[in-house]
């Protein structure tokens, strides 16, 4: 048996820290976002042992890393090592981490706090070369940093994403949004004229 090793590593986000492991986690590409205890009941029994530590506010789940958004009342120093250890533990005694994948619609309705129905985008003919341009371009840098980007729609030359790990609520997301994707995609597709964040 291979034994699991579990390293923390800082994202650009001070309040996340990612969770790196020697196995895989998820299938390559999948990606699994969780806000509250209730949110991953009857979906991840490692997310749901996660949020019993009071300081956990979220959870995401990627192939082979994990990133914990954590609350401001307690530094890192001093939960980083019992995080780790937790994970790694979990992991070493073949504990289920996902046992289902939630939907995406229910996953966005959950997101979407407010009353107003989700938005819905009616495909496009430009739906495609945008998601191979952000799976191509976009998506190993922003796992590299404990995130993950998921195309949502495109409308009137605005392309919406859903920005997960520690790409939500960062500080330096929105300059990546706005800087780095939004220019790739203005440089490939002329009709792109901007791109925003469901979550933003």
């Amino acid at each position: 048996m291979v034994p699991v090793t579990v390293y923390a590593e800082m994202t650009p986000n001070p309040t996340t820290m990612k969770y790196v492991a020697n196995k895989y986690l998820l299938a390559t590409g999948d990606a699994v976002e969780f806000a509250s205890k209730a949110d991953s009941k009857g979906y991840s029994p490692l997310a749901e042992a996660l949020f019993d530590f009071p300081f956990v506010q979220k959870v995401f789940i990627a192939a082979n890393f994990i990133t914990i958004t954590k609350t401001d009342n307690v530094p890192w120093d001093f939960i980083n090592m019992e995080l780790r250890e937790f994970i790694r533990e979990w992991m070493s005694f073949g504990k289920e981490i996902l046992i289902q994948m939630p939907t995406q619609l229910a996953q966005m309705e959950d997101e979407s706090t407010s009353d107003k129905p989700a938005k819905t985008f009616n495909p496009s003919d430009f739906d495609d070369p945008i998601r191979a341009l952000l799976d191509e371009y976009v998506r190993p840098a922003v796992e590299n940093d404990g995130g993950a980007i998921d195309f949502v729609g495109f409308e009137d030359g605005i392309v919406t994403v859903l920005m997960k790990g520690s790409c939500a609520g960062c500080p330096s997301s929105t300059a990546t949004l706005k800087g780095g994707i939004e220019n790739l995609l203005k440089q490939h597709l002329p009709e792109v004229k901007e791109v925003v964040a469901l979550n933003g």
